[in-house]
């Protein structure tokens, strides 16, 4: 039986519908009509989807403020990593060998897997640009124990070097959106003809694919601090988590269009919540640095604002740990399935090669 890490993977990010469908309806793949399906696989059908509309219904945030943060984040990359798990537990239920694969769509799970990759590999990077802008806050806060001019001026430097690196871009985040469009070109898979296993299985991995890449769209969105290009995904309300998604899709992109950070250029371009509070603990350092402190209740003031600062920074720092853990454990969730799906094929190429060496018989010396 094919190794259940290879159907998580082909749960891709899937089609990227900005209002439009230039690639073909996404809802031509769902069962045709006149379709039937035994009640074992209809079952199995609906309990994956009936399971992917409750994990959906508990990642809406409770509030718009609960949006754009990392600990939303963090529980959006765990429902990736729960989804394409439960994509593995179907494919064993469905006893489906990788031999009964369509071709061209194994192919076309190989070119995904890859572009999925290099959307982890462009999130971890951004994760990383942020951790490194933490190091100025350090040095920041440090250089505040004392209120000595000379500090004050290390201050300013690491403020003003904060500034300028959480203001900068990340050339990898620039990619990420092109490669999201090619994956949502993907939508309209080959269909498995014949096969009623298949039909499931297509459109269980339908599902798995559209939230996948609504997730990525909002991560690439938070990150680089621009709704220009944040995906709308229509889905068929044949799919029993189709409300769940919908509502999800709706509240988080309404909020992050709502924010629009660009309208202000002097804010960094991040939609992150951690992020603006730091922002936010920097500007009211800033004044109190380049003024310098002359009595005991500018001290004050200073004092607690850098609580504040530390405070806000602490919890931006420990959050990007989290959401960085999860999205690694993404990618190789990702990787093992591309491994897995290799590995099978190979093992089916050398059964197929043994059995034509004894169907030929034994080579005459």
């Amino acid at each position: 039986m094919m190794n259940l890490d290879l159907v998580h993977q082909m749960s891709r990010p899937q089609d990227p519908h900005r209002g439009f469908l230039p690639f073909g309806n996404p809802f031509r793949m769902m069962l045709p009509k006149g379709s039937s399906l035994s009640p074992k696989m209809l079952d199995l059908l609906n309990a994956f989807e009936e399971s992917m509309a409750e994990k959906l219904r508990k990642l809406k945030p409770p509030g718009k403020e609960d949006v754009l943060c990392l600990t939303w984040m963090k529980s959006a990359m765990e429902l990736l990593c729960e989804i394409h798990a439960d994509i593995k537990v179907l494919i064993t239920a469905l006893e489906l060998p990788v031999c009964d694969w369509d071709d061209k769509w194994i192919d076309v799970y190989l070119d995904n897997s890859v572009k999925l990759l290099d959307i982890c590999i462009a999130l971890s990077s951004e994760i990383s640009r942020l951790k490194q802008g933490h190091l100025f806050l350090r040095c920041l806060l440090h250089d505040l124990e004392s209120a000595s001019p000379k500090q004050f001026i290390q201050a300013r430097s690491s403020l003003d070097g904060w500034r300028q690196h959480m203001g900068s871009k990340n050339p990898r985040l620039d990619n990420i959106f092109s490669v999201m469009d090619s994956l949502a070109q993907t939508l309209d898979l080959p269909k498995i003809k014949n096969s009623s296993k298949g039909k499931v299985l297509m459109r269980a991995m339908y599902g798995v694919k559209v939230v996948t890449l609504f997730i990525c769209s909002v991560f690439a969105a938070a990150f680089s601090g621009s709704a220009t290009k944040l995906m709308d995904l229509p889905v068929p309300e044949t799919c029993l988590w189709a409300q769940a998604f919908s509502d999800l899709q709706t509240h988080v992109n309404n909020e992050i269009r709502n924010t629009n950070p660009d309208k202000d250029k002097d804010k960094i371009l991040v939609f992150l919540k951690e992020v603006v509070a730091v922002e936010s603990g920097v500007r009211k350092v800033y004044p109190i640095v380049q003024d310098g402190v002359e009595s005991p209740v500018e001290a004050q003031v200073l004092q607690k604002s850098k609580l504040g600062l530390e405070k806000a920074a602490g919890e931006l720092c420990q959050g990007l740990e989290l959401v960085a853990k999860e999205v690694d454990g993404f990618f190789r969730v990702v990787l093992t399935g591309r491994d897995a799906l290799l590995s099978n094929l190979r093992l089916v190429g050398n059964v197929f090669e043994q059995g034509e060496t004894s169907i030929q018989g034994p080579a005459v010396r």
